[in-house]
């Protein structure tokens, strides 16, 4: 096995230690007498009395959507950039598949856009 490896498999070792404990606890000393007291929506802390003062415009979702495909798309393709001279042909076929797989988020985002009966 590589040196590289190994580390891996010891992150992922000392991953799955610390989550277990984490996760087992709760389900050992967390109360578990449920009431419609606990379970009703609060507000801060309060009661919701009414219907809610503010709706939200959900006119820039396409907008978001675009963002976050963008900036995934172009932090591997800087990545993908600064290496390219060192990884060959076979790297640019991966980002070229990887290009085609983005642009489907991308092209829903843009059909939210042209929509503007949903906002």
């Amino acid at each position: 096995m590589s040196a590289g490896f190994e580390l891996i498999l010891a992150l992922a070792g000392f991953a799955a230690v610390a989550a277990l404990p984490t996760i087992i606890i709760p389900l050992i000393i967390a109360p578990k007498r449920p009431s419609p007291v606990k379970m009703a929506p609060f507000e801060c802390g309060q009661v919701p009395a009414g219907e809610g003062r503010v709706h939200f415009m959900m006119q820039y979702y396409a907008y978001l959507l675009m963002f976050v495909v963008f900036d995934v798309i172009a932090m591997f393709l800087y990545a993908w950039g600064v290496s390219s001279i060192g990884v060959g042909m076979p790297a640019t076929l991966i980002i070229i598949a990887f290009m085609a797989i983005m642009f489907v988020p991308m092209g829903y985002a843009l059909h939210l856009a042209a929509r503007r009966d949903i906002w």
